[in-house]
Formats: structure tokens, sequence, C-alpha cells
């Protein structure tokens, strides 16, 4: 339907602003897997091939490199050079400051760059205690198989993080994986030539052999067999001075402090990780709920499925069974631009089995020759009634027709819906019980060819009917829709009739029948063919105003959630439902997406696709089970994976636009949708040429 209304045009800052908050999210996330996981992907040492040159196969731990070659040095003689390894780490770190305070020494610590950043107090503390840093890389990752720009950054990584950190930087380093100066074999040796021509001295350890006062660089991890060991070391008598790698080489201190710009860049770098932890950190949280959220969801379906299967409230073979309804009943049909599907529509309901019935086709300003057709059938069947009006929207047409019914139970029909014979009949059943107000049939998609088709039919099937189903056996139906559903007369002039509050009128339409005391229920057997949007731009537009339709009519019987009776009882249960599991899921379902993407690139890619196809497996065991409910074949299952890369991601883009909308307060004017006539299920089978020309004649 369209409306004729002076109405804000949907913003489009927040597209701009979404995109930022998601470039802003990737690159954190890209650094954070990169620097955390890629960078740290190499752990393992391979053994070593070739060993180093003789000249530095001296036991001496100290190597620096020049024109005329590599040279070696050592500690004096009673000199121990304490270097601990990895961290700053908040458990073991501030144990071993305290240790070498109450010894009164001093010691070097080889820092990883991402916890320097991590931890930027216990930097600090380690220089403002006297001790020297040197860098360990940025995350540990093995620089002798480490690609040279991988090497480059673990590099100038650390740098940043020791300038923003602590505003120094520093030239002493310790290549990961290494001890002694003759495990610099093989690739580690070019690592260390290349990382020397950058001004490191690169720092190894003494040999194991060597004893501690005849003067030795000790290599001890920040872990609690290091802390032993240093304690231990500690105690020795025989060490006259415990210094760091330039106190012992009597020069001064190889940490120097860097300009204001550098220590900018560094606290970049900082925050930069620290957003890239806790997105990470939401994210995790954020796919547990999703999980947790989507299991509990398909629980849901299955077991109130199952119950409202067996449920004998309303009739069923051997049950109790209602006085059946034969009173003549009013079809409403509104109708704008509807000229490809308005006499299927008709025919269809003329073909019905019901007895007495009268069909009102309300023409809305059509620009086409919906009247036209209409009037012609109406022409040649005096059950058909056609009414004009000038354009006014979907509920003024729906008025219009309430206001024109002579039968106390209505049948609102959209124009691209095709029933079946016996569709009409088992619809109106359930108002022989007085409680019942409103009537949801079953809609299924007619034109299911195209995947776009196939698509929408399986959301049919498992979302919109069971949703249905459920909400059913918990007396909280929230919408009866528009393309099939009957109604009590008196209730519905009981709440005003159609309103134009919202865009979502049928969804409006059933809060208000629940908060007046109205039950509604739902007849699966009651089945209607729908035309669905047959590309993306319509499919866009069309859930777009679903969605935005159903949170104003959220919010505009909000009060329902502390009303009492059988009305709180409805608000409650709809409006937590709706809230958790068609917002707030949908809001959540990217993480998924990119959780899989993330642990491809930089965990552990058979965890993700667990993960993935955990969610798939029980998607496709729920549909499965939907499909059989509704007595469809499975085969269309193999379009449920294709579902999760394109599909799924439209539908989560048009919550987070239809909450976004929703917040700024503007107001959306209804779309029409181009109608190709291909709602009847005869088509499927039949070349559409053929079953027009067929239903027409019938």
């Amino acid at each position: 339907m369209s409306r004729r209304t002076a109405v804000r045009r949907p913003p489009r800052g927040h597209w701009l602003v979404l995109l930022l908050v998601l470039l802003v999210v990737a690159v954190a996330l890209l650094f954070e897997g990169w620097t955390t996981h890629q960078v740290d992907a190499a752990r393992t040492k391979p053994p070593c091939t070739r060993p180093i040159p003789r000249e530095a196969d001296d036991g001496k731990p100290l190597l620096r490199f020049g024109p005329s070659g590599v040279t070696t040095a050592a500690m004096p003689p009673g000199t121990v050079a304490l270097t601990f390894d990895g961290g700053p780490d908040p458990v073991w770190t501030p144990r071993l400051l305290d240790l070498l305070r109450r010894h009164q020494a001093r010691a070097t610590f080889f820092v990883y760059g991402k916890d320097a950043a991590r931890h930027p107090e216990l930097t600090r503390r380690i220089l403002r205690e006297g001790h020297e840093i040197g860098s360990y890389t940025y995350s540990g990752g093995d620089l002798g198989v480490a690609s040279p720009l991988r090497a480059r950054l673990e590099l100038s990584l650390t740098q940043t993080a020791l300038a923003g950190a602590a505003g120094v930087n520093t030239t002493l380093l310790r290549l990961p994986h290494t001890t002694a100066a003759d495990t610099l074999c093989g690739p580690q040796w070019p690592a260390a030539k290349r990382a020397a021509e950058h001004g490191y001295l690169v720092v190894a350890s003494d040999h194991k052999d060597r004893k501690p006062w005849r003067g030795v660089v000790t290599q001890h991890s920040q872990t609690d067999l290091g802390y032993h060991e240093a304690r231990d070391l500690l105690r020795d008598r025989r060490v006259k001075r415990f210094t760091t790698v330039s106190g012992g080489l009597g020069r001064p201190s190889f940490v120097a402090a860097v300009p204001v710009a550098q220590e900018i860049k560094g606290e970049g770098l900082i925050w930069s990780q620290k957003l890239g932890h806790a997105f990470l950190t939401v994210m995790v949280w954020t796919l547990t709920l999703t999980g947790v959220l989507g299991v509990l969801r398909m629980l849901l379906f299955a077991v109130f499925a199952r119950l409202h299967v067996r449920r004998l409230h309303r009739y069923r073979p051997g049950a109790p069974r209602l006085r059946e309804v034969r009173d003549p009943v009013t079809v409403l049909v509104p109708a704008y631009n509807e000229e490809a599907g308005i006499a299927s529509t008709v025919y269809s309901l003329l073909a019905s089995t019901y007895p007495h019935f009268q069909i009102i086709v309300i023409d809305d300003g059509s620009t086409d020759a919906t009247a036209d057709i209409a009037e012609d059938i109406a022409d040649a069947d005096p059950r058909v009634t056609v009414i004009r009006q000038r354009n006014g929207g979907k509920p003024s047409a729906l008025n219009t027709g309430l206001a024109h019914a002579r039968y106390d139970i209505v049948v609102m029909v959209d124009a691209d819906t095709v029933f079946e014979p016996e569709a009409l009949a088992r619809l109106v059943q359930p108002l022989a019980h007085p409680a019942v107000g409103a009537v949801s049939g079953n809609t299924k998609v007619g034109n299911r060819r195209s995947l776009m088709g196939k698509w929408q039919h399986l959301e049919y099937v498992l979302g919109f009917n069971l949703d249905r189903r459920m909400f059913e056996v918990l007396e909280c139906m929230p919408t009866v829709p528009g393309a099939i559903g009957a109604f009590r007369r008196d209730a519905l002039m009981g709440v005003g009739g159609v309103s134009d509050e919202t865009l979502a009128e049928d969804t409006d339409l059933t809060m208000a029948l629940w908060r007046a005391g109205w039950r509604v229920v739902y007849e699966e057997s009651a089945v209607a063919w729908t035309e669905v949007p047959c590309n993306v731009r319509q499919l866009w537009r069309q859930r777009y105003r679903w969605c935005y339709g159903t949170l104003q009519s959220m919010w505009k019987h909000r009060h329902a959630a502390v009303e009492v009776g059988p009305a709180g009882r409805f608000g409650r249960r709809v409006l937590l439902y709706v809230t958790l599991f068609q917002i707030v899921l949908p809001l959540c379902a990217p993480v998924v997406d990119m959780f899989a993407l993330f642990g491809a690139l930089f965990r552990d890619p058979v965890e993700a696709a667990l993960v993935w196809f955990g969610f798939l497996s029980i998607q496709l065991v729920t549909a499965a089970y939907a499909l059989r409910l509704d007595r469809e074949r499975l085969r269309v299952l193999w379009v449920l994976p294709l579902q999760q890369f394109v599909y799924r991601q439209l539908m989560y883009l048009v919550v987070i636009h239809s909450v976004t909308t929703a917040l700024l307060g503007t107001r959306l004017k209804w779309h029409s949708m181009k109608r190709a006539g291909t709602a009847d299920p005869y088509l499927l089978e039949t070349p559409p040429e053929e079953a027009r020309r067929s239903l027409q004649g019938s």
C-alpha cells in the first residue's frame, strides 16, 4: 500500500556512523588478531641446521655486529646481570620487583610489547625502581622464521608500545626461543644480524655450566620457576653484584627517553590494543549470548510446536467439538496498484467452499488497472463489490471496507494473496469460541522458484509459522497477518478499527485486541499463498517497514507489560520474546559471522568452523521439523546454508536500520511493492501464462 502523506525521509547519516563504527571495530580486531595471534603463531623454534660463526661461538652472551664482523662481551668477574623474559605479568612481575628490592639488586626485564601496552603501570614501575628494559619482541614470535615485514613490526611495535607505556625506547634485544649465544643458529643468526643493523645489542645468556661468581648473564622466565631460580641466586653470597646489562658493561643505560610525538603514537597503539581486546571480549560474550538465545529459540520452537499439535482447546478429531461456524462473512481486500494479482486473489476467494460471503475490494487510489479488473469480476458475480477511494493508505482502505461490511465476521486479505478452497471455512471456525476475537491463518510463499523465494519460503515456515504455534500455546499471538486473518466485527469496532499510527497495522491491531480482552489464535489448516519480494530492494523495503512498524507497535502498547489479567500476561510474554529474539538476537547475529571470520584468520580455523556449523546444524534440524509440520518438502533445505551468507546479513541490517530510525524518531511512509502475480501455488508447476488463462477461465 502507499500513502501520500508528508513524512520525513529516513535519515542517511546514521549509515555513515554505522560504517565508521564497523570500520573502527574491524581495524581494532584486525590489529588484535594480527599482533596477538597471527604474529604469535610461530612459537616453536625449528631445530638448528647451521651453527653460528666461529668468532661468535666463544660463550660470551653479548653480541654486537659491525662492519668488521661480530664482537662479543661478557660480565666482569663476580657480577651477575639478572634478566627476566616475558611480561610484564600482573602476578609475577610485582613479586619479582619486591624480591629484587629486598636484596637491593637491579635486573633487566626483556618484555613483550603487547604486555607492556597492556600493563603500562608495571612497565613504569620497572624503570622507576632502577631496572632496565629490553625488547623481547611484541608477542614472542620467532624472528628466524617470520617474514621481513612481520619481523620489522615485531620490533617497531615493541618500541611504540614502550614509548606509549613509559615514554622510552630500548636498544637491548633478546630473540625469543634462544638462550645461550650458540642457540642463535640456523635462521636465528640472520635475524640477529638484521636487528643489529637497526642498532640493537643482542643479549643471550651464559651457558648453564658457568658459575655465577665468574660473571654471567642469567636468564629467567616470569613464572613460578623463574621466581624461585632468581631467589636462590640472589641468596648466593659468592656473587658480588647483581646489576643490569648496561651496569655490568659500565656504560650508560640502553633505555632512553623518546620525543612527545612518539609518546602520543605509543598511546594510540595502547588504545588500539585496548579497543581490540575489548571488542574481542565483547564479541566472545555476545557470541555466547547469541548461542544461548539461538539454541533457546530453537528449543522453544520444537517444544511449543509439539504442544500446539497436541492441544485440544478447539476442534480436533476425537476432541469435543464446538459449534461449526456457518455465519456469513465479509472479506475485505485493500488494493493499491495490484493489477498483476488482484484477479487471482478475487477468483480464489470466489472458489471458496464456504457458503455465504461477500467480497469488498477497496481500491486505494490505484494508478493502474486494479479497479477496472475488480469491477469486471464484480459485474459477473454479485458477491463482489468494488469501492474506489482517494489514496489514504492500507488502514484507511480497511476502515472504509469495514464501514461497508454487512456481516459480523470480517476476513482481511492482501491483494497479492491466493486462498485455498477450504481456507476461508477453516479460518473462521475458531471464532465459534466466544472469547476468540481474531484468527491468524497460515501464510505460504507462492513464488518460490527463485533462490530469493526459497529463502523467504524457509523464513515463513521456520520463523513465522513456528512462532505462531508457540504464541498460541503461550496465548500471546502478536500479529494476525494482513494476508489472511479473521476478526469479529464488534471486536474491531471496539478498538476503533484499524489504526494508522504505525506501519505494522496488523501487529498494532492484534495487540489492541489483546489489551481489549480478546484472545487471538492460529489456524494452521487455513492456508493462503502470498507473493513475496523478488529482489533485494523490494525485500529491504518490505522488511524495513515490518520491523519498524513492529517497534512502533511495541512502543505504543508498552504499558501492556504492567497491566493485569490476559492483557498483562500477553504484554509481558510477547514484549519480552520480541525484544530478545526479534531485536537483540538479530543485533547480535553479526558477531557469529565476525567470530567465524576472525577465528578463521587468526585463531583455530577448525574451532571457527565447528561454531559456525554448530549453529547451522541446529537451524537445519529445526527447519526440517518445521517443514514436516507444514507438510512441505524437505528438499528446499539445501538453500539454508547459502542463506547464511547473504539473506541473514540483509535481515540483521534491516533490524539495525530500523532500530536506529526508531531511536531517531523518524516517521516512515508506506512502500508499495511491484507485483508479478505469482502468488498462486498452481504457478509453481505451471507456466505463468497458461496458469493465468486457466484461472480466469474458471
